[in-house]
């Protein structure tokens, strides 16, 4: 435990952040699952507002510094390669 008042403030607020972040992180995966999974099932009516919702996704958390801005590009660019072939 940190003997100085300013350090067990940064101890709180860190701890805060690393949840929120692991949040974030978590319906991130969670929109990818749901699109993939619309993907696999040939389902486009399904699979085009999972897009919209994961693209949104990818872009707040790069925004956010959550994932680096390449990382959400090459999902982004991945995902949207997946939709288009199911033509």
């Amino acid at each position: 435990m940190p003997n100085i008042k300013s350090a067990s403030k940064r101890v709180k607020i860190s701890e805060i952040r690393r949840m929120r972040n692991m949040a974030q992180k978590s319906r991130l995966k969670t929109a990818t699952r749901k699109f993939k999974e619309a993907v696999e099932a040939g389902n486009k009516e399904q699979a085009q507002p999972a897009l919209k919702e994961l693209l949104a996704l990818l872009d707040k958390a790069a925004g956010k510094k959550l994932i680096h801005k390449n990382t959400a590009a090459r999902k982004k660019s991945k995902m949207q390669k997946a939709f288009n072939k199911l033509g």
